[in-house]
């Protein structure tokens, strides 16, 4: 196919979508041509800006200016600006020159430019995204219910989606990607499960904005074949679990599990019925990550200091050894104790929020493919690899947890629970008493792929504690993106916590390339 896919990427957050449609390639060119991207946030917003920047060079040579920018972020955009001017501005004209939300009085200017998009443009359209979930995730709901007065009704994050369904109003396209978290199976308003109703609305998004029919969609789930077909051509699923995409099964080095939604048109020639991902072989933690740069974090509330760092978690070590042995946790205690004696500062310091010189090599331990997607030679270095400060107990409890996850490695989940860790070692938490967070701590163990990686990474690092005890640490950004499938030349912008956020909120990217093909069959054999 020579034509161009119009992509119109919606809530799109720092790209994860879009990255990994606009990457696929085929027959050496990037079919997937995103038009628009969408994003509320200004960190997220500056992220999406800069990656549309180096899409603009993506069929011909990356200019060194990308490169130098990302080593010295000081330089500011306006360097990118004033030595590619075309394509910076481009860049701006895909995000919409800054921050916009849906929804909101800067639904004017977005679906203006919608029009003015697909105003005489022949070639096909894919629209992709999810709205924000928190009223939908297990957390977000969590913390509903405990505010007072919280009516489900009111919250307009419940109906995100109906922004979503005026764009495929205005674009109709041939096929869209919708994506949201697993708990949007279960989220209910008045008692009435809410996924039924937007699989409904999504088969015919004019009908059910309340206007005159329109054009139609089947939704298909990417990781399960139809059963059947009822007498309208609409697929039909066993359960709505079925719509489910487990990451972790496709290539990606994380259990991932959220709902994607592939809708085509009804009017497509053939009918198709769309292929499902092909099940991979499982990543690793240690196979994603374990090239990068070691690191060390600093100790809370004391100067940046390395024989500090050191003299700290070697004291704790050997106190909790005596510990360990106290409770009789003898295979811990000797790990603990071997670790403590043979510790030393690791290779690179607490890092740079930015940019990290390194030589880094190709990683031969992940399919070639995903290898390719990480690595750039040009990059010689890593961005967004830094440590948080940890307080000195907590490091105590991260050696502990590293620890015991690589000495209980044949359990299904080889992280410590609360039942597991000594009293000494309890932290100062009300939930730790009632049990409701019995997994308070946990290691991305090494060989498993990791838990999900979530945008409260950005507030607990507890939850993300590398495997390797002689780091002594939480997950950096990088680590974080590794997991996420973010390719190294990827850079996110904002604060350490904008930074987290990002990352954890994104869809992974190289599931998204994997769609892409899919997407890319469809319009390819069918138009």
């Amino acid at each position: 196919m020579n034509k161009k896919i119009n992509v119109i990427d919606l809530f799109a957050g720092p790209g994860g979508l879009g990255e990994g449609f606009s990457s696929f390639k085929h027959n050496g060119k990037t079919p997937f041509d995103i038009k628009m991207s969408v994003e509320m946030d200004a960190a997220a917003h500056k992220t999406l800006t800069l990656r549309s920047f180096y899409r603009k060079f993506r069929e011909k040579e990356i200019p060194e200016e990308y490169y130098n920018y990302l080593r010295n972020p000081e330089l500011g955009t306006n360097y990118l600006q004033e030595h590619n001017p075309s394509e910076w501005s481009e860049a701006l004209k895909e995000t919409l020159e800054g921050p916009k939300e849906l929804g909101t009085d800067d639904d004017k200017l977005i679906f203006e430019r919608l029009n003015d998009i697909k105003k005489d443009n022949t070639n096909p359209f894919l629209v992709i995204g999810g709205p924000p979930c928190q009223a939908y995730s297990v957390m977000g709901r969590i913390k509903n219910n405990s505010i007072k007065g919280y009516d489900a009704k009111s919250d307009h994050r419940h109906f995100l989606y109906r922004e979503y369904l005026k764009v495929l109003d205005v674009i109709e396209p041939e096929v869209f990607v919708m994506e949201n978290v697993k708990g949007i199976l279960t989220a209910k308003v008045d008692e009435e499960r809410v996924f039924p109703l937007i699989l409904d609305d999504l088969k015919c998004p004019r009908k059910a904005l309340g206007k005159k029919k329109g054009k139609k969609y089947h939704i298909f789930s990417l990781s399960h074949e139809p059963v059947n077909f009822d007498k309208e051509g609409n697929p039909i699923y066993l359960n709505d679990q079925e719509f489910v995409i487990k990451s972790e099964k496709y290539g990606i080095p994380q259990k991932r599990h959220r709902v994607i939604l592939l809708g085509i048109r009804t009017d497509i020639s053939g009918n198709p019925i769309p292929d499902v991902l092909k099940e991979t072989e499982a990543i690793t933690v240690k196979k994603a990550i374990e090239d990068l740069p070691r690191l060390r974090s600093s100790v809370s509330r004391r100067p940046d200091d390395g024989d500090l760092w050191l003299s700290t978690v070697k004291k704790q070590g050997f106190e909790l050894t005596s510990i360990l042995k106290s409770h009789g946790i003898n295979d811990v205690a000797s790990s603990v104790e071997s670790v403590a004696n043979k510790l030393s500062l690791p290779q690179k310091k607490t890092g740079n929020k930015h940019f990290i010189s390194y030589k880094s090599t190709k990683l031969s331990v992940v399919p070639e493919d995903l290898s390719s997607f990480y690595y750039d030679k040009k990059l010689v270095g890593v961005l967004n690899h830094f440590a948080r400060s940890h307080m000195s107990s907590d490091l105590q409890r991260y050696l502990f947890c590293a620890c015991f996850a690589n000495v209980n490695w044949r359990r299904t989940i080889p992280s410590p629970s609360k039942k597991d860790f000594p009293e000494e070692l309890a932290p100062n938490h009300k939930s730790w008493e009632t049990g409701k967070f019995a997994d308070r701590f946990r290691v991305q163990f090494k060989h498993k792929p990791s838990s999900t990686i979530t945008s409260h990474i950005n507030r607990d690092g507890h939850y993300f504690i590398h495997y390797d005890p002689t780091q002594c640490r939480s997950l950096s950004v990088r680590e974080a993106a590794r997991l996420q499938t973010f390719p190294d030349n990827y850079f996110f912008e904002g604060n350490q916590t904008q930074q987290f956020v990002q990352v954890g909120n994104a869809v992974p990217p190289y599931l998204a390339r994997k769609i892409a093909l899919i997407v890319f069959n469809i319009i390819d054999e069918n138009l």
